[in-house]
C-alpha cells in the first residue's frame, strides 16, 4: 500500500492524517472516466446523514476540485474530500473490491464504531 499526503489550498487542514486510495479503487475510477468519455478521473467521497447505522458514504466522479478540498492521488487519480466529511474519515482507505457478491468501492474508515452488513453506512 502506498501512501499519499493530502494536498490542500486551505492552510487551516495542512496536517491532517492522510487518506488512501489503493491501486485497484484508482484503476477503476480510470476506467470509469475512460468510458463516460474522457472525464478527469476525479473521485469525490462525502459522508451524509442517514442509512441504518447513522451516517452512509457517498461516492461520485466529479470534473473540478473546490480550494478547501482535501486531494490525495494514486496513479493519476484523484481522491477529493470536503473539510467536513475528512472529520468522519481522517485515516481511512478507499478500496475497489470485486467478489461473487457484486463490485464496489469499499472504505475501511479508522473512526467507525459500528457498521451495517453492507459496508455503506457507518457510526462513530
Amino acid at each position: 500500500m502506498r501512501v499519499i499526503e493530502l494536498r490542500t489550498a486551505n492552510p487551516y487542514l495542512c496536517g491532517m492524517s492522510a487518506l488512501h486510495l489503493t491501486e485497484a479503487a484508482a484503476a477503476r475510477v480510470a476506467a470509469i472516466a475512460t468510458r463516460q468519455g474522457g472525464v478527469p478521473a476525479i473521485l469525490r467521497l462525502s459522508v451524509e446523514g442517514g442509512g441504518c447505522a447513522g451516517f452512509q458514504y457517498r461516492f461520485g466522479l466529479e470534473t473540478q476540485i473546490a480550494p478547501e478540498d482535501l486531494t490525495t492521488e494514486t496513479g493519476g487519480v484523484k481522491l477529493v474530500v470536503d473539510p467536513v466529511s475528512l472529520d468522519l474519515l481522517e485515516g481511512s482507505e478507499v478500496d475497489f473490491v470485486e467478489s461473487l457478491g457484486g463490485a464496489s468501492f469499499q472504505v475501511r474508515n479508522p473512526n467507525a464504531a459500528s457498521g451495517c452488513g453492507c459496508g455503506t453506512s457507518f457510526s462513530v
